[in-house]
């Protein structure tokens, strides 16, 4: 069975756009491959800005908590906390030593986020590529779901995994292919709707959260940005704001954005609003009622958790103790 392999950073609150792009897509693979999902803590701690340490602990518990709330079965699934495995810290030591400084030094998402910083940016941040390759090559994935700003991570992990493989003489390392899902709807961001909704770069007000309650919702909905005309299209191009509503609504009824359109032009942006506000908050009750029943058992998260962490030690243990061999390491008596 093909194994599918994905992770996600606790940091920020999960959004609409989370759950959207991408997240119901990962529930959706269960029902076709082999899914290990991960947490992904270790990378939460590499830029100083985005990290902390205060609030760290309860955001890895809650966006563990949100993953099982949104469908993620841990009886169809892995799921894990990454720092739980020093496998992965491990294996990205030996990738250290395969990659090379050039290429991480072109990633795209190092040179954005260390720009201006000089010599203070992390070097956890440089590696943090090396460290993305580890999570997903110690689990033999075949496919990676990702945005196609990660396209680069994924290539890195295939080369990384090759020149591994070739310079040991050892098929250690599954080579996995980044796939690109359609996501149910690309959300935008309410008050810019030319940018995506994102939980580092969007306003509260912008990022409808998956545990906002409905009068937020509703608050958030109605406050969205359209445009001076009145009507209603479809046309992310000319009516981007309208367009974002449109798409939001077609994915919470199952209906199609030209269809909506047609039905609410005519009855003003208060109207369409109001029906989108209203979808939204009916969409987003059935995961907000399972996420406050598994936070009333916090036990019962960490009890899944430690299952997972050791259904995943299962596939990296063995994974990262024939890489030692390959290297030539010796192994404890």
């Amino acid at each position: 069975m093909t194994r599918v392999f994905s992770g996600i950073q606790p940091t920020g609150d999960l959004h609409l756009g989370n759950y959207l792009g991408a997240l119901i897509n990962w529930v959706g693979f269960q029902d076709r491959a082999d899914c290990v999902y991960c947490v992904v803590d270790l990378h939460a701690i590499t830029s100083p800005a985005e990290h902390d340490p205060t609030t760290l602990t309860q955001r890895t518990l809650d966006t563990t908590t949100l993953l099982l709330a949104v469908g993620i079965d841990p009886a169809r699934s892995i799921l894990f906390v990454q720092s739980h495995l020093h496998e992965h810290a491990e294996c990205t030591w030996l990738f250290n030593c395969v990659a090379g400084f050039g290429e991480l030094r072109k990633m795209p998402q190092f040179k954005e986020k260390s720009e201006g910083k000089g010599e203070s940016v992390s070097v956890g941040l440089f590696d943090y590529p090396v460290l993305q390759a580890a999570d997903i090559l110690l689990y033999h994935a075949d496919e990676v779901p990702v945005g196609e700003d990660q396209r680069h991570h994924i290539e890195l992990a295939r080369d990384i995994g090759q020149r591994f493989n070739h310079r040991f003489r050892d098929e250690v390392f599954t080579l996995p292919k980044a796939i690109h899902p359609p996501a149910a709807a690309r959300v935008m961001d309410l008050q810019e709707p030319t940018n995506k909704m994102s939980k580092s770069a969007s306003t509260d007000k912008g990022i409808v959260n998956l545990l906002d309650d409905p009068a937020r919702i509703t608050k958030k909905v109605k406050s969205a940005v359209t445009d001076s005309a009145t009507d209603i299209r479809h046309d992310r191009v000319e009516k981007p704001g309208v367009s974002n509503l449109l798409e939001i609504l077609a994915v919470a009824t199952g209906r199609s954005a030209d269809d909506l359109a047609a039905e609410y032009d005519g009855q003003g942006y208060g109207v369409f609003k109001a029906a989108v506000a209203e979808a939204v908050v009916e969409l987003l009750r059935p995961i907000q009622q399972r996420y406050h029943e598994l936070a009333a058992d916090p036990a019962e998260v960490e009890r899944v958790l430690a299952d997972g962490a050791a259904r995943a030690r299962e596939v990296a243990a063995p994974t990262l103790a024939r890489a030692k061999a390959a290297v030539g390491l010796l192994p404890p008596a």
